[in-house]
């Protein structure tokens, strides 16, 4: 039975990850519920992503097919899912990001406090699973996928995308340049990926590697959209302190080395889109 929640009162270059610090869900938890109220305005990336995979669906589905947004964050793409005919139920880890979610859903949808990698759900529940860049916070890809696997019915659809290693490398370049410490979270290679899906099991039906690029007139552009959307957890922690002007300065200068011919600055993510056939 699944816990509905009243949402107004939620590289690592192998998956060997002994000697790579665990992800604090609370403290991811508490991040995400930082930005809640203000996260749609800093997700312009995360739309174009979520649309993308989106795209993958069916244009025509039975009435009463049922979908689990996993890490639904404010509700967007559960909106987009409900206006498509979908039986919706949105679950994240942040019960700020589920109050922002009932707000713009309303009771149409049912709300869900969850960790992806041990969802509170019966087996084959859903006839499709979709979850956009929220599995990247996850120790180990094979676990969410595994659960998505039980949650969904045979035959079903799991369909999620996940940041890839290599995303971000251009700040993560320009940081390097200012203190050497690590700003950027480390993310799974493709190598890491495919194994994860391979242990997680089912028939894959689509994996797709590809950058997306997003433009900033200046880095702090980047960097207040990052805090904006509460991507700001670093399992091995941050360095002490908040950055001064003189450190942004020097963030600004070290950047500038990739601006383009349109005086933009680039921030590309490396996004990986898979899509499972459940068996």
């Amino acid at each position: 039975m699944m816990n509905e929640v009243n949402a107004v009162t939620h590289d690592k270059a192998e998956l060997k990850t002994n000697d790579i610090p665990r992800i604090d869900k609370q403290a991811v938890a508490e991040a995400f519920g930082r930005a809640a109220k203000h996260y749609d305005k800093a997700a312009a990336f995360q739309r174009i992503v979520g649309h993308q995979l989106l795209e993958r669906l069916p244009a025509v589905i039975p009435t009463g097919t049922r979908v689990l947004d996993l890490g639904c964050g404010t509700g967007y793409f559960s909106e987009q899912l409900m206006q498509r005919g979908y039986d919706v139920s949105a679950a994240d880890l942040s019960i700020e990001m589920l109050a922002q979610a009932k707000s713009r859903c309303g009771d149409s949808v049912t709300y869900l406090e969850a960790d992806a990698e041990n969802l509170p759900i019966d087996d084959n529940q859903f006839d499709v699973a979709f979850s956009s860049l929220a599995l990247q916070w996850c120790d180990d890809l094979s676990v969410p996928l595994k659960e998505l696997r039980r949650v969904v019915k045979p035959d079903g659809k799991i369909m999620f995308t996940t940041l890839v290693e290599g995303s971000l490398f251009e700040l993560s370049q320009a940081w390097q340049e200012v203190d050497r410490y690590q700003h950027v979270n480390h993310f799974l290679s493709q190598k890491a990926i495919k194994l994860a899906l391979a242990q997680a099991g089912g028939a894959i039906d689509t994996l797709d590697f590809k950058p997306i690029r997003v433009n900033y007139p200046a880095a702090v552009g980047l960097m207040k959209d990052l805090k904006g959307i509460g991507a700001t957890h670093l399992p091995q922690g941050r360095k002490a302190g908040l950055a001064g002007r003189k450190t942004i300065m020097a963030l600004e200068s070290a950047y500038n080395e990739f601006r383009d011919e349109n005086g933009q600055l680039p921030a590309t993510y490396q996004v990986c889109f898979g899509v499972i056939i459940n068996d």
